[in-house]
């Protein structure tokens, strides 16, 4: 048993330089996922379409010769974009958020495969963003560290910023009530097309970085990355809370850490893949039932009582 768990530290260890810098680059989508979700009160799935946009968009421009930053650039505006087309699909057609989430992301997959022309595209020997900050060799794992850290970072401090400006504290009032922003002459849809077009924006930035990060861009990089970031999301919100837009700014990050640090500890214990999932619904589980644990069962009969009040009448 000793062995085993020395076996699994060391193993562990030796993968927290990968593991951090690939929850970095998460640390995008989770945001993308907030914003919506938390800010706008605007469930969307336009994530795991916007995420594979934007490795598609950054992968084509590198492989092509481009300068991987103006692929970037061109990989946020990319996703902003389908962003925009969600909340406008939303707005104008009156189709629920979720729908209109799953209209783009079925659409955007056809859009990625136009846009590499294949399943694939290999970056090997490109040049590549996440060697520009040289800590160590060229694609040690501590360059990643360092420069999406400090673009994760500028995007943090930004987004604070934002959210405490008018037009910030207009985009949180109509995603609060949308009714009343209206009544008070606030423009719904402009906030609501730009809050979701940030978030595809965040996205595709995330997805720009990732294909730099593993040498290659891949249409089917974008599975499951909702359901992930979601995970994330609730451990992050589980220890770090939402209650201010510090704490909803800064519990995706910490989330995505937690999380894919949770998922390389799994595989440092030689758990089967297939069990990962498992491993993770019942973290996420934990995590979200703490505080009603820390009460105690004396409350247990009266949130009963509670829960049943509260049910709709079906009468």
């Amino acid at each position: 048993m000793i062995d085993f768990l020395q076996t699994t530290l060391s193993t562990f260890s030796q993968l927290i330089p990968v593991t951090l810098a690939q929850s970095l680059i998460m640390g995008f989508v989770v945001l993308g996922i907030m914003l919506p979700f938390r800010v706008l009160s605007f469930p969307d799935l336009t994530s795991e379409g916007a995420f594979p946009l934007g490795g598609c968009v950054a992968s084509v421009l590198i492989a092509a010769g481009a300068n991987p930053w103006l692929a970037v650039v061109m990989a946020i505006a990319a996703g902003f974009l389908a962003g925009c087309c969600t909340a406008y699909i939303h707005l104008r057609f009156r189709i629920h958020t979720l729908l209109a989430g799953i209209l783009m992301t079925t659409m955007l997959y056809s859009i990625n495969l136009r846009i590499m022309g294949r399943s694939n595209v290999s970056l090997f020997g490109s040049d590549s963003i996440l060697d520009t900050i040289a800590v160590a060799g060229s694609g040690s794992a501590f360059n990643k560290i360092a420069l999406v850290g400090l673009v994760l970072a500028l995007v943090f401090f930004a987004l604070n910023y934002f959210f405490k400006t008018e037009k910030g504290t207009a985009m949180r009032a109509v995603g609060a009530n949308p009714d009343m922003s209206e009544a008070q002459g606030i423009n719904v849809w402009t906030a609501t097309i730009v809050g979701i077009g940030l978030a595809g924006g965040l996205s595709a930035l995330a997805g720009a970085l990732m294909v730099q990060s593993q040498g290659f861009g891949d249409i089917n990089m974008g599975l499951g990355v909702l359901i992930n970031g979601l995970a994330a999301l609730m451990i992050g919100e589980a220890i770090i809370g939402n209650g201010n837009v510090l704490r909803q700014l800064l519990a995706p990050i910490v989330g995505a850490v937690v999380y894919y640090q949770l998922i390389s500890l799994c595989l440092a214990a030689n758990m089967p893949p297939p069990d990962l999932k498992l491993a993770t619904g019942l973290f996420v589980l934990l995590m979200l039932a703490l505080p009603t644990l820390r009460r105690g069962r004396g409350t247990s009969g009266a949130t009963a009582r509670e829960t049943i009040r509260e049910r709709p009448s079906t009468t």
